[in-house]
């Protein structure tokens, strides 16, 4: 049967023939009951897709979640530990700066120059009792209280001030204002002087004590320095502000916490123990806050008055703000430390208002403090008594307790704060550190950002990696292929991951044998390399070993100023002798070191070396202009060393060198043997010099004896006969200190 009869067409069940006995097109068509089709299902790729996907994004889930919860908890603990460490700190600085200031007023307290001051001002105070002023001066007084003080207190209040009730009452301390007070336009001038001039026993013990209590003021930053006597009266203030001459006990300022902090310092009657009062408003400062330390002073085991301070607000502020460096001492942007007292308001200042005031400002005001505080506030350059502290962490706080809370700030701005008691005195006060909560956990939005995007990265990894899985098979030949090229391309010390147990994995760990052995030639060759220009360099300067390696034949240099040393060490031939040659090269080579060390500390260049000569030159690779100096200070430099050395080794050996400066070629000599050499006049001449001469010496000629210092002694030597003439030769006297170069 032949093939075209083969073809057929199936229909029906049946076997039928084209018309042409050609068979039909290829289709099947079923006649009569249709055949079952089978239910479509998931293919195994499916299978493994949705399951690669479901185990990634729900492990990728649960992952993110509990890393979510556990790096915010980690963070808040982080910010917190760092909050308290940086609470501690500024705790430990303040206490110490409140104890330097106890100290001080205590020293200054039982000084002799103290006890002396506060018995002569309260003797010359109590003598102006009965000493009126004259009507004008009267006048003035009163007008200054009325018109100037009053006011500058006003206007620092916000309040009406009537100046007459703050006018001094009786004749002492009108007369003391009237002098030392009343004539000065700020408190900066007033400190300055010494003596009215007036001749009063006031006057006279203020010149003679004021001096020694300014420099106490000023040096250490206190507002002011007062001295009270044992009846209230102020006898004495550094600054001369209207408190002077006024009494604590029934004067206008009797309910000033510094008349309170007199009035307990009295009552103990303790030498020696400081009484701390805690800022307050005080009319003499114009209204701005002051704080106290008052303690007493006693002649004789007799209490005769009190010395007060007021505390510095500056060295207060310093120590909080760690000098306004908060970023620097881990506060980032918007953390700081502030003290807060019994009152709930701060005692230092703001970080806020201390960068940016009208922000501060603004802020302050919109978290709920008085429009006039904040403004006043941004006036007066301080928070001190102005700005109010709320919140749980102050009253734990307040009532013994140390710890850390999230809570909001001053300014409104949710934060973490580290609180704590701060045990200064009897203040009370609070000292906290805190960070707004935003920063503190700025990491936790880049943590949850990054995991987010890991979290899809690994979604779309898992997609492409079920799509091309079969390249995972090429990916080790890829990675060998990568690290060939990148050896072709001179990177050293490639290596591939081996991967698991089979053939790739041994192909693998050869190409990382084999990297590693191109890498450690690689490594000899280069130190190889490094020692051969060290080599080189040895014997010849850089220009010429640059040259040199770059094929250059006729390598030469002229120089027109330098200075040439030959030197010959005198006697080692014949120490020589008594040595082994292995023993006399030891200690040439010492010796050789040693002027080695020597030149690189003067500036020297070494030209060459023999069994007992060394030839040196000054400006020859590096010019100088005083290559003459630097050559013979070198050269005393050898003598003394050989002097040391003889004495050492109890051998005789001594320096016959000769210098002359000029000029000099330099160059390469030879091919087979490279040698650096150099010659011309000033070469020539050296030599002569120090060849003509059999006693050890330093010998010059008279060109470098022209640019030498004086200091440097030179005597005549004789001459030298030169194609063109004589040259004086001069000897130096080595025994004259030389300063070293």
């Amino acid at each position: 049967m032949g093939f075209e009869e083969t073809r057929t067409r199936i229909s029906g069940g049946r076997t039928v023939e084209s018309d042409e006995g050609m068979p039909a097109a290829a289709t099947t068509e079923w006649v009569g009951t249709p055949r079952p089709r089978r239910r479509a299902g998931l293919s195994i790729y499916s299978i493994l897709l949705i399951m690669l996907l479901s185990v990634s994004v729900l492990s990728s889930i649960v992952v993110g979640v509990i890393g979510y919860v556990n790096g915010t908890q980690a963070l808040r603990a982080i910010a917190t530990e760092k909050l308290v460490e940086i609470r501690e700190s500024r705790a430990r600085e303040v206490t110490q700066l409140f104890d330097t200031i106890e100290n001080s007023v205590k020293l200054a307290a039982m000084n002799e120059t103290s006890k002396q001051a506060v018995v002569a001002f309260r003797d010359g105070f109590a003598a102006l009792d009965g000493t009126s002023l004259d009507a004008q001066r009267a006048a003035t007084v009163g007008a200054y209280y009325d018109d100037t003080f009053a006011t500058q207190l006003s206007k620092a209040t916000g309040e009406d001030v009537d100046g007459a009730a703050f006018a001094p009452k009786d004749d002492a301390a009108r007369y003391v204002q009237a002098n030392y007070v009343v004539p000065y336009d700020s408190w900066e001038e007033a400190i300055l002087v010494d003596d009215a001039g007036d001749g009063s026993a006031w006057s006279a013990a203020h010149a003679r004590y004021h001096d020694y209590f300014r420099a106490m003021t000023e040096q250490q930053q206190f507002e002011d320095v007062l001295m009270i006597d044992t009846q209230g009266n102020v006898v004495y203030t550094a600054y001369k502000g209207v408190d002077l001459g006024t009494n604590l006990l029934d004067g206008p300022y009797r309910l000033s916490n510094l008349a309170d902090a007199y009035r307990e310092a009295m009552s103990r009657n303790i030498v020696g123990e400081v009484v701390l009062a805690d800022f307050a408003a005080y009319s003499p400062s114009l209204g701005n806050p002051a704080g106290w330390a008052v303690t007493p002073i006693a002649v004789d085991d007799e209490v005769v008055g009190a010395l007060a301070i007021e505390l510095p607000i500056d060295r207060i502020n310093d120590v909080m703000t760690v000098s306004g460096q908060w970023a620097r001492n881990g506060l980032g942007e918007t953390g700081e430390t502030y003290l807060v007292g019994r009152d709930g308001t701060m005692r230092s200042i703001s970080r806020a208002l201390k960068s940016e005031p009208e922000e501060y400002s603004r802020a302050a005001v919109a978290a709920g403090l008085a429009p006039d505080a904040a403004a006043l506030s941004v006036q007066n350059g301080d928070t001190l008594l102005q700005q109010t502290i709320l919140g749980s962490a102050l009253s734990h706080a307040q009532s013994g307790k140390d710890g850390s809370v999230i809570q909001r700030d001053y300014l409104g701005r949710e934060s973490i704060t580290a609180y704590a008691p701060l045990g200064v005195g009897d203040l009370g006060w609070t000292i906290v550190a805190q960070e707004t909560y935003d920063e503190a956990m700025a990491p936790v939005e880049d943590f949850t950002r990054n995991l987010i995007l890991s979290t899809a990265g690994m979604i779309i990894f898992v997609c492409l990696l079920s799509l091309v899985l079969a390249q995972v098979f090429v990916r080790p030949l890829r990675r060998l292929k990568s690290a060939a090229q990148r050896i072709a391309a001179g990177e050293e010390g490639v290596q591939v991951d081996a991967g698991s147990s089979d053939e790739l994995a041994d192909v693998a760990t050869a190409f990382n044998d084999m990297s590693r052995s191109l890498q450690a030639k690689s490594a000899l060759i280069e130190q190889q390399e490094k020692a051969n220009e060290n080599l080189i360099l040895s014997f010849m300067p850089e220009g010429m070993a640059d040259r040199y390696k770059h094929g250059d034949e006729a390598i030469t240099q002229d120089n027109e100023d330098v200075t040439v040393i030959f030197a010959d060490i005198v006697g080692f031939e014949e120490l020589a002798l008594t040595l082994s040659s292995e023993e006399a090269v030891t200690k040439l080579n010492d010796l050789i070191r040693i002027f080695d060390e020597a030149a690189e500390r003067y500036g020297v260049e070494r030209v060459r070396t023999t069994r007992q000569s060394y030839v040196a030159s000054v400006g020859l690779g590096t010019p100088r202009v005083d290559n003459a100096r630097r050559a013979v200070e070198f050269a005393l430099e050898l003598n003394t060393i050989l002097e040391r050395y003889s004495v050492q080794q109890g051998v005789e050996l001594g320096l016959r060198a000769g210098l002359d400066s000029g000029q000099v070629t330099s160059g390469l000599i030879g091919r087979a043997r490279i040698v650096y050499d150099m010659w011309g006049d000033a070469v020539n001449l050296a030599y002569r010099v120090q060849g003509d001469y059999d006693e050890p010496g330093i010998y010059i000629t008279q060109r470098v004896a022209d640019r030498i210092p004086d200091t440097i002694v030179i005597e005549p030597a004789g001459e030298v006969v030169t194609k063109s003439g004589s040259q004086r030769v001069w000897r130096i006297q080595t025994h004259v200190p030389v300063t070293e170069g």
